[in-house]
C-alpha cells in the first residue's frame, strides 16, 4: 500500500473510531465505546506508519 493511501486510510479509521466512541459514550454502551477507542488507536497507528514511510522515502531521494 502506498504511504499516502495508508495515511488516508488511517485517518478515515481514526475518525470512524472517534465517532463510534462518542456514540457509545452518548448511549452508555461501553462495548461500542471500547471498540471505537480501539479503532481510533488503530487508525492513528496506520497514519503514523504512513508518515514514517513518507519520511524514509524523502530521506533516500
Amino acid at each position: 500500500m502506498a504511504d499516502r493511501a495508508q495515511r488516508a486510510e488511517g485517518k478515515a479509521e481514526e475518525v470512524k473510531g472517534r465517532v463510534k466512541r462518542a456514540a457509545g459514550a452518548a448511549t452508555g454502551d461501553r462495548s461500542t465505546e471500547a471498540k471505537g477507542a480501539g479503532e481510533e488507536v488503530k487508525g492513528k497507528a496506520k497514519n503514523a506508519v504512513g508518515k514514517a514511510r513518507s519520511a524514509v522515502k524523502k530521506s533516500t531521494r
